[in-house]
């Protein structure tokens, strides 16, 4: 492997709070060196960056592959294409799949199928098939490379189920990622439930279904001494009572998405189903707590949530539709919104999707650190482009973002030193 000089780089590393110019010296695919008059060694790779932003590689704490099982509406390899092209260069995947990551086959599995372009970093499923009544084997799991337990897209509803799986995962060394959502209120909703999904005649999800079970899981992280994670937060109610578990000192974590905090629910149109999302889309007044949550850090991490469907998943009435959008080529981009809106500084947006959620996952990864992997992402603040559906690096196209118009472009990716897009 030849190495690498990037020169005339904004150098940004939210671990360090370093945003200065300088250039990057890769060796042996691992970060050698950055800063200012490094030099030219002999032999090396020199590329110009012309002042673009040179951060971390993007760690995504969560997103659906579809494979396997799935694979009509996404593969590995093209999600891995996807996630390439938006900077992202480690992904923790969704075990709710056909058949779920319950056994530690597919656990090794998953984590060897994305080559040198991606690192793959399996969750086991929570409870077996994901049907939320028996516990997965979580030591054999763990063992086999399970970087923590969820089931997805569906929540663990069973008190008692949940305060065993905290306290075994606590055993463990691990975490228990919910998806906050009170499943007999939740049941057959499409739109969160107010004043729109009743003129639209949808039924509704009402909004106290996220924030009841974050209370309850609350109650049994104190309980338990266990370690649980709130994915995509999308109220003001939820993400207050996050707040205060945080201040009692609770292990107790969360992350959200890009829909929940630059989109509210008139972005569901005209029974527009790419926009159809689970958890639903919120009322601004909770669009705007996300923003501020982002801002005084009580949000922990900004994940793709990627949940790939095809035209078959989303061509049917609202309320039939399969709820989910493609995220991982617009997770960067529709981040920076809130940087160019003067909501959240740069180097706190690229924090939430590089150094925090490493540090929660426990992993080397997120930071231009001296000897680290030089899992990189090159980006331009200003340049724009347009999400346009049908047009999308890899195969799901069911974005929620379809039309909008974006400031800030990936412009090359590289993976333990090798340039993967761009």
């Amino acid at each position: 492997m030849r190495d690498l000089l990037l020169l005339n780089a904004r150098l940004l590393d939210p671990a360090t709070g370093l945003d200065a110019p300088g250039a990057l010296l890769v060796r042996d695919g691992r970060i050698h060196d950055h800063g200012q008059n490094l030099g030219t060694p002999e032999g090396v790779e020199v590329l110009d960056l012309d002042g673009a932003c040179l951060a971390p590689g993007l760690v995504d704490l969560r997103a659906a592959l579809g494979e396997p099982g799935g694979e009509h509406r996404e593969t590995i390899a093209s999600a891995a294409q996807a996630a390439a092209a938006g900077g992202i260069t480690t992904l923790c995947a969704l075990p709710d799949t056909s058949p779920a990551i319950d056994d530690p086959a597919l656990v090794s599995f998953l984590a060897r199928q994305a080559g040198g372009s991606l690192t793959i970093l399996p969750y086991g499923a929570a409870t077996r098939s994901c049907a939320g009544k028996d516990l997965s084997e979580f030591g054999l799991l763990r063992e086999a490379g399970a970087i923590a337990f969820t089931d997805g897209r569906r929540a663990i509803g069973p008190a008692r189920l949940m305060r065993l799986a905290l306290s075994y995962a606590r055993a463990f060394g691990s975490f228990i990622v919910q998806h906050p959502e009170e499943p007999s209120l939740a049941a057959g909703g499409a739109a969160t439930e107010g004043e729109r999904a009743t003129r639209m005649g949808l039924p509704g999800i009402p909004p106290a279904a996220e924030c009841m079970m974050v209370e309850r899981d609350i109650g049994l992280a104190r309980l338990t001494g266990g370690h649980v994670h709130f994915a995509h937060v999308s109220t003001g109610t939820a993400l207050e009572a996050i707040r205060r578990a945080k201040a009692e000192g609770l292990r107790v974590t969360c992350d959200t998405a890009p829909p929940y905090f630059d989109l509210n629910e008139t972005a569901i149109g005209e029974y527009r189903t790419y926009a159809k999302l689970s958890p639903p889309l919120r009322a601004d007044e909770d669009r705007l707590a996300v923003v501020a949550a982002l801002a005084d850090g009580t949000i922990d991490a900004i994940a793709s949530d990627h949940q790939p469907h095809d035209a078959d998943d989303k061509r049917l009435p609202f309320a039939q539709a399969e709820p989910g959008g493609a995220g991982l080529a617009t997770l960067l981009a529709v981040t920076l919104a809130q940087v160019h809106g003067g909501r959240l500084p740069l180097l706190a947006a690229i924090g939430l999707m590089t150094d925090r959620p490493a540090k929660l996952l426990g992993i080397e990864a997120g930071r231009l650190r001296k000897g680290a992997p030089a899992d990189l992402v090159l980006f331009s603040l200003e340049r724009g482009w347009q999400v346009i559906s049908g047009k999308l690096p890899g195969k799901a196209q069911n974005t929620p973002f379809d039309g909008r118009a974006l400031e800030g472009r990936v412009l090359g990716t590289w993976k333990a030193g090798q340039r993967v897009f761009g």
